[in-house]
């Protein structure tokens, strides 16, 4: 019989090595472990990215008997090297999925084992380059697999063994299970056995072929949030009587379509695709996760009402994809293929993609996998690019042909591009409204894409803007406070979710997450587009706001509770519900009630002294406290932490331009543009600029796309974000900048 020893105790772990020979000065840890798990999230760009090395000890009187003992290990980023009392046995490469090596003929009485990982940078293991930090570490489950002899596979890109099918046919399903064994003897039999949720056999079959086909009259569906029914297929190999091995899966039988002006159908009927999307890290514990954590993670997405997660960018943890099983939740999954093309990455492309569709085949909550993330950055042409794009999708139809294929578009990626074509369905992230442009042109764009290619399915992969502890009472773009990104998604809800034929909207991102790069907003190495933050402790305003449009449970809230302080006499106070109705009280006394068909609540209110605000829908209330103050409470504006110039500390005279000035309006000048023109090319010269190096700045086509998006920066938080490219500029160089900024006069238009 399997048994499986889970080995996360008590490891050595020696940092910065790989010579497994020579260690000295480790450190007890228990798995999962990330050595990043502070400096990969307090910004600079300078997390520890090398070779480190765990040993633990195996005695063999200590673990089950067995013919076969397979370690299994379920993370390890991004590349490993396994050795037993000093031998190499095998080498990884990915470091979001699970695999496992034969280390039965090393097992003696005793056994010296090491793994040794390795997160620097390479040119062929993806990720490479992304706005995340790459966790190292054995950051999931290490486990010891003792198997007989003859056994269900163990060795083929970690699969479970077994392999599920359902066909739903009008209101019966056929199941097909198929399983793959090792060594199996001519006389073994497979038992196959189906089982309702409640235990209950659906039907068993003892057979010597390796695939069984089971009918399931009046079929109980998989039914998203409504009714996540799951059944069990389980296999088991007998001889004579007894059991060698059993290997089991949960599955669902359900049906589902894409359809180019209905969105997303699920058996027969139209369920509409509203979520977010998900990095699996913590703050204080990088991406080496318990249990307990991924479950407060579904619970929040359950909570804001989604129905949907993009799985971003890389292989999630087998528990977490479980649990979108049991809630119901459609998964979009998808390989780190990411940002940059690697000319020699295919080969790392096609096994991390061939790992996770193996390994996840048998969840009914996955409908698309996803090829690609943003990875036309530098060129959208590339015929290497294209080609691996083909590779990839025809792999995984012919592995998989239940299931659609996807990406996510950069949003300067032309949607006339040859590679938009290669998937079944397709998606964008488009920042309008913080990354350039304004939140209006969003739902111009979809429409203009639909209108152009009636039919091809079209998403929205990412939007989002960032938000920290900043308030104030005039939210613009790039302020980085709560209320501009309340604003902002209250806009693109309304301009999203309006339009059907968007096959899935997902919010980047559920929350805050690491990405050692950063610089922005105020609290470095971190990304803070998060309706929650990192820490799970604080859901922002904008969390309400996706709660009032997609959650059935009742509720009230009352925004702008961190905002106290306020310097005007009558300030705006907005309220979320998804009741009809909302009455706001001042210190008892009531200011109307008011109705709301998009669920977002407007109040004008007099602000003097302190006033207690409570907001009561139906039997829900929520309380806040504003309070009248002559000056703005500094505590609210965002001081850069760390930063190299503040905006406050930039010359800016009356009529000129400076480094606060945005790069669309410096292009209305014909000196502006003569001046972005220069540092543009003095910019490109610092960094590798490609083959185009005349048409390229920092690796990146200076397209019409990426024009607009980086007309909607200053040009003080552009350069701010230029760290992401590791390329930082001095405060000698800025003000030099700014300097000749200062020299140029502003067109009346722009004129104070």
């Amino acid at each position: 019989m399997r048994n499986t020893v889970s080995l996360n105790s008590a490891w050595e772990f020696y940092k910065n090595t790989a010579d497994v020979t020579a260690l000295s000065g480790g450190e007890t840890v228990n798995l999962p472990h990330s050595w990043n798990a502070t400096d990969g999230q307090d910004g600079g760009n300078d997390y520890f990215r090398g070779t480190c090395i765990y040993t633990k000890k195996l005695i063999k009187s200590e673990l089950p008997s067995a013919e076969r003992y397979y370690l299994e290990i379920r993370g390890a980023n991004s590349s490993a090297d396994v050795y037993v009392n000093g031998e190499k046995l095998a080498h990884h490469d990915g470091g979001y999925s699970t695999w496992r090596v034969d280390i039965t003929d090393k097992l003696g009485e005793t056994a010296e084992l090491a793994i040794a990982v390795d997160n620097a940078p390479n040119d062929r293991v993806y990720p490479q380059m992304a706005d995340f930090t790459f966790y190292g570490g054995l950051y999931r489950d290490v486990n010891l697999i003792c198997v007989p002899a003859t056994h269900f596979e163990l060795d083929y890109f970690g699969t479970p063994g077994i392999k599920v099918t359902p066909t739903v046919k009008d209101n019966g399903a056929s199941v097909e299970v198929e399983v793959y064994t090792t060594e199996l003897g001519a006389d073994d039999e497979i038992v196959y056995t189906v089982c309702q949720a409640d235990g209950a056999v659906v039907g068993e079959f003892s057979a010597k072929d390796k695939v069984h086909t089971f009918d399931i009259s009046d079929v109980h569906l998989w039914n998203g949030r409504k009714d996540p029914y799951l059944y069990t297929a389980s296999a088991k190999i007998v001889r004579n009587g007894e059991e060698m091995d059993r290997v089991s899966a949960r599955f669902g039988c359900r049906t589902f379509k894409i359809d180019p002006e209905r969105g997303f159908i699920l058996n027969g009927e139209e369920y509409p695709l509203r979520g977010v999307s998900r990095h699996q890290d913590r703050l204080g514990i990088g991406n080496a996760l318990l249990p307990e954590h991924h479950a407060e993670d579904i619970e929040l997405i359950m909570e804001v009402g989604a129905t949907t997660i993009r799985l971003a960018h890389y292989q999630h943890d087998q528990y977490f994809y479980d649990l979108c099983d049991e809630k119901g939740l459609v998964i979009w999954a998808e390989i780190p293929y990411i940002s940059k093309h690697l000319p020699n990455g295919r080969e790392n492309t096609v096994s991390q993609m061939k790992e996770l569709i193996v390994q996840n085949y048998n969840h009914a909550s996955i409908f698309v996998w996803g090829l690609s993330n943003e990875i036309t950055m530098s060129s959208e042409n590339d015929p290497n690019l294209l080609d691996n794009h083909r590779v990839l999708n025809d792999l995984v139809h012919k592995m998989d042909k239940t299931r659609l294929t996807t990406m996510a578009c950069v949003s300067m990626c032309s949607s006339d591009a040859e590679y938009v074509r290669i998937p079944d369905v397709v998606s964008y992230n488009h920042y309008f409204g913080w990354y350039g442009g304004d939140t209006s042109m969003n739902g111009p764009w979809f429409d203009n894409f639909h209108a152009k290619f009636p039919s091809k399915p079209i998403g929205i992969s990412e939007y989002g803007c960032e938000a920290l502890n900043w308030h104030t009472s005039n939210p613009t773009q790039g302020d980085y406070t709560e209320e501009y990104q309340a604003y902002y998604h209250e806009e693109l809800i309304k301009q999203l979710f309006s339009r059907k034929y968007i096959w899935a909207t997902h919010v980047w991102n559920m929350f805050d997450f690491g990405a050692d790069a950063r610089s922005e907003g105020g609290e470095n190495g971190q990304n803070h587009k998060g309706l929650v933050t990192m820490d799970r402790k604080y859901k922002k305003d904008a969390f309400y706001a996706y709660k009032a449009w997609l959650s059935d449970d009742p509720f009230v809230h009352l925004c702008g509770k961190r905002y106290v302080d306020r310097v005007e006499e009558i300030t705006k106070v907005t309220v979320y519900s998804n009741l009809p109705e909302v009455e706001l009280f001042a210190n008892g006394e009531s200011l109307g009630k008011k109705t709301s068909a998009d669920h977002f609540f407007y109040f004008e209110v007099p602000n003097s002294g302190e006033t207690t605000l409570t907001a009561v829908a139906g039997e829900f209330k929520d309380e806040g406290v504003i309070r009248k103050v002559s000056e703005m409470n500094q505590d609210y504006i965002l001081k850069e932490k760390g930063a190299v110039l503040n905006w406050f500390d930039v010359e800016a005279p009356e009529g000129r331009y400076s480094l606060n000035d945005k790069i669309s309006d410096i292009m209305e000048s014909f000196f502006g543009k003569l001046w972005f023109i220069r540092t543009m090319l003095s910019i490109k010269k610092r960094m590798d600029s490609g083959k185009n190096g005349e048409e390229k700045v920092a690796g990146f086509e200076m397209s019409e796309g990426i024009m607009k998006m980086m007309g909607g920066f200053t040009v003080l938080r552009l350069t701010g974000m230029m760290s992401m490219m590791n390329l930082n500029f001095t405060k000698e160089e800025l003000l030099a900048m700014n300097k000749k900024l200062n020299r140029i006069r502003k067109p009346k238009r722009l004129r104070k």
